[in-house]
């Protein structure tokens, strides 16, 4: 397979360039043996390497590789990862001012994103799966509806898969919104390996964010925007808005480089991943497709009696997983995970069967009132105050404990005595302090 970018880059070091630009390292010494593997790629914009931000070679054959993968029109590579993607994306797709129809279980990142881009958002609630103490899919029937009852708004954003791995519906939810004439950004974070699984888990979406660091051979930050029916010259305008203008070209030499190992054979790797990940479901006390939920094949979630003293247990035994949420324990599995690893994550397991299972069932958190934009409350005078105290106070920050892992209180919402009752019940530290707007 051919790797366009990082091929001109090996021409340029071929010919032996004296370096009078920028990095400052010159590509002869980076102060660590590790970082000295990267230094000779570690280029800036120039003729033979190309510019991220305009047409033009090598990116414009190295972005298209991917987007053909994914099936869509235009690949924008990013270094800022997904965030950099959400920020770029929602700017393509809305204008300042409009209206919003905003999955609640959004990344931090929307939140920002709708402050600076002056949005005002109406929430899309996801449903509550009280068996599994989390957050559902959401349905096209409830983007339909929601549309119907507020027709001006033209922008759609969900998160699909969340953390835990659950899967939306994104054909049919793109159908209902371009029926409304709509556009559907899709925060696809955790799903740049779904493609090479041969899930088209993004079909019909206008726009997508992916993080490749996260599932893929990758390094940290790279990732991808994917678009459909957009001018290239303006996708690439608006991600040099949000991206740094000094691009890192290791990065995305590794984003040309995880394409072309998953199409010479790792795809198979990951169909590997896949079955181990099967195996560890059906093992273990863990999410399932129970119930028809639809799961990103390599997520595996276990169910576990409190989590952060099963985490504290993993880590004496030497692992490591994503992250816990009080009643389950998340493990990302990905092609570079060998079966010796999977060998070694299910004896492990074994050892700490007695402390798996479900716990206490926790109900959907409250809808807050709403007193300031996004915007406002970014961007306000502010101040810290212990969380107990903050009844009747305006958030100026999300307060998003796992579980439920949706923002009980977004910024610009009041916090009042459901909101903090809730937050005691599920257990969350009313100690701990929390940014509040100064009205």
């Amino acid at each position: 397979m051919p790797t366009p970018l990082y091929d001109a880059l090996k021409e340029y070091i071929k010919g032996d360039p004296l370096r009078f630009h920028m990095p400052g390292h010159k590509g002869k010494l980076l102060p660590a043996s590790e970082l000295m593997r990267l230094a000779a790629i570690d280029v800036t914009e120039l003729s033979p390497t190309g510019n991220l931000y305009e047409a033009g070679g090598p990116f414009d054959e190295a972005q298209r590789l991917w987007a053909e993968i994914f099936g869509f029109e235009f690949c924008q590579f990013l270094t800022g990862g997904s965030t950099m993607g959400i920020h770029t994306g929602l700017a393509l797709c809305a204008k300042p001012g409009e209206r919003v129809l905003i999955d609640r279980n959004c990344h931090r990142a929307v939140f920002n994103a709708l402050a600076l881009l002056d949005l005002e958002p109406v929430w899309l609630e996801r449903p509550w799966l009280s068996a599994e103490n989390l957050i559902g899919p959401i349905s096209p029937e409830m983007v339909e509806k929601k549309l119907d009852l507020c027709p001006d708004i033209k922008t759609i954003c969900i998160t699909s898969p969340t953390y835990t791995g659950v899967l939306s519906d994104i054909e049919g939810i793109a159908a209902a919104v371009h029926g409304h004439g709509g556009k559907l950004f899709v925060d696809g974070a955790h799903g740049a390996h779904l493609p090479f699984l041969e899930i088209a888990s993004y079909s019909g979406a206008d726009a997508v964010a992916v993080s490749a660091h996260k599932t893929l051979p990758a390094m940290g930050q790279s990732a991808l925007l994917f678009t459909n029916g957009m001018d290239p010259d303006r996708v690439r305008q608006m991600a040099s808005v949000y991206g740094s203008s000094s691009p890192s070209y290791p990065m995305m030499a590794s984003l040309d480089l995880s394409r072309q190992w998953l199409r010479d054979g790792g795809e198979e790797e990951y169909r590997r991943a896949a079955r181990r990940a099967v195996r560890l479901r059906e093992r273990f006390p863990a999410l399932s497709a129970r119930g028809g939920l639809s799961l990103d094949p390599c997520r595996f979630v276990l169910n576990v009696k409190d989590g952060p003293a099963f985490v504290r247990a993993l880590e004496k035994r030497g692992v490591y997983p994503e992250m816990e949420d009080g009643g389950h324990v998340v493990f990302i599995c990905t092609a570079q995970d060998s079966d010796g690893d999977f060998d070694r994550l299910e004896e492990t397991l074994e050892q700490l069967r007695d402390q798996m299972g479900e716990r206490d069932a926790i109900p959907a958190p409250p809808v807050p009132e709403r007193v300031s934009s996004p915007r406002q409350a970014l961007f306000a005078h502010s101040r810290m105050l212990p969380l107990a105290g903050c009844e009747g106070e305006v958030a100026a920050c999300q307060i998003a404990p796992y579980p439920p892992g949706v923002p009980v209180v977004a910024p610009g919402e009041r916090i009042s005595k459901k909101e903090l009752a809730y937050l005691e019940k599920i257990g969350y530290n009313m100690h701990s302090e929390i940014r509040t707007v100064v009205l």
